[in-house]
């Protein structure tokens, strides 16, 4: 009788557990943050590797997946024996792996480098999915079917300046407007559609576009978008385009601002390949910013403080942490950019290796681009390693050298996290 009360317990906590779990319905999360609030997930990962629960063949991109109301979403470049130049956006069970829809449409690379594949999550809101491919096709799509609710082909529409990476920044919704990097000429770098129609609400800012998604912030009691370009960092009305307030942040050779910026409190931070890392306090009173610090090295060789590639860098009380340009993993002081420590044991060391850091609590949870799992805790005094798994393997069409890579950020959600390579969309189960 007492094992069966027993049994019955602990059901019931799993069943709770699972019910305050979240779902990861756009990049990086739910508030673009990197954060997850899952108490209940393992402690310890295997040796080997993680056990699957499902994983099903996909074509190569760049995308990480996205997870919400049941569905796990991803994008492709298609697979091997499907003829022409075509993406994908992708739709499948999240707890089966089972297809429950796909749309296929042309997308000419053009001189686009990296061709592996759309670069952006799809975004998810209620019964919406927004997605926006490489060579920028927007598209807004019913969650549930994949019918096509309206969409833009922002190459032609807008006159794009093309980066030479591609549109890479996921669609942000905000109240009824889908806000996108679209890298247009003129004033239309970013754009806003509605999110019902489709039809043009506003545009700002007459710069080239970077590669880092917008983000949301709260100043003088109302909501603020930052958008990252080419030149800038930008406070926007989301409702309007208007800019409240702009950092000025020219590159010194080609805009490489990839990661999408960190806020804690009234900082924000952004840290490019190239230019190094800036430092912004921004007013919680007035619409109002204004740099801290920026520090640059010589060469995205010989860096300062911390240059990121992909990796996105997180803040943790009073320090920053973030993997520089050859995948350095990097402790900085938040005051000056100072160096507090590095460490070289997280991924191999090469040009651009990646680790991409989801924070659940006080711990972090860290898949590099060689396919590991890592559970680790970062503090001032330095990278403690509890555990590492392997994950995916990786492959050679995102990054044909050194053996290839795992570029895709993964999702968690709902107790089970989602990662893709080249090859293959998997899910596993996170909870002991």
């Amino acid at each position: 009788m007492i094992a069966n009360v027993t049994r019955s317990f602990i059901a019931c906590i799993a069943l709770i557990t699972t019910a305050v779990a979240d779902d990861w319905p756009q990049w990086r999360g739910i508030d673009r943050d990197g954060r997850i609030n899952e108490p209940g997930l393992m402690t310890s990962l295997p040796d080997d590797h993680l056990p699957r629960k499902w994983t099903v063949k996909i074509g190569a991109g760049y995308s990480g997946p996205t997870v919400a109301d049941g569905r796990v979403f991803v994008t492709d470049r298609g697979l091997e024996d499907e003829d022409g130049e075509i993406e994908r956006v992708l739709c499948f069970s999240a707890e089966t792996g089972e297809e429950l829809w796909k749309h296929a449409y042309p997308a000419a690379y053009g001189d686009i480098g990296y061709r592996a594949g759309p670069r952006a999550s799809v975004t998810i809101h209620g019964d919406l999915a927004i997605s926006v491919g490489a060579a920028g096709q927007l598209i807004c799509f019913d969650a549930t079917n994949g019918t096509i609710k309206w969409q833009h082909g922002l190459r032609d529409e807008y006159a794009v300046r093309m980066p030479i990476w591609g549109i890479t920044a996921a669609p942000l919704v905000y109240d009824d407007l889908v806000i996108q990097v679209v890298a247009g000429a003129g004033d239309a770098c970013v754009v806003a559609f509605d999110l019902a129609t489709g039809k043009e609400r506003w545009r700002s800012i007459d710069e080239p576009a970077g590669y880092s998604s917008p983000i949301l912030i709260r100043q003088a009691d109302q909501d603020v978008a930052v958008v990252w370009t080419g030149a800038s960092i930008s406070g926007l009305d989301p409702r309007s385009g208007k800019v409240h307030w702009r950092v000025e942040m020219r590159s010194r050779n080609m805009p490489i601002g990839v990661p999408t910026p960190v806020v804690a409190n009234d900082r924000l931070f952004v840290s490019s390949f190239y230019d190094g890392s800036m430092l912004i306090r921004f007013s919680k009173d007035e619409l109002t910013a204004a740099k801290v610090w920026h520090r640059v090295g010589i060469d995205e060789i010989n860096t300062d403080a911390l240059h990121c590639m992909i990796s996105n860098p997180l803040i943790k009380g009073e320090f920053i942490y973030g993997a520089d340009s050859y995948g350095q993993l990097r402790c900085l002081d938040i005051a000056s950019g100072d160096r507090i420590w590095e460490d070289t044991t997280a991924v191999p060391k090469a040009r651009w290796a990646t680790i991409h850091t989801i924070q659940d609590g006080d711990r972090e949870i860290m898949q590099n681009d060689q396919g590991e799992l890592i559970f680790a805790t970062l503090s001032p005094t330095g990278f403690q390693e509890h555990s590492r798994t392997k994950l995916l393997a990786p492959t050679r069409k995102q990054l044909p050298k050194r053996g290839g890579v795992t570029w895709s950020h993964p999702a968690i959600a709902n107790g089970h996290i989602y990662a893709r390579n080249d090859n293959e969309l998997m899910c596993a189960s996170l909870i002991p």
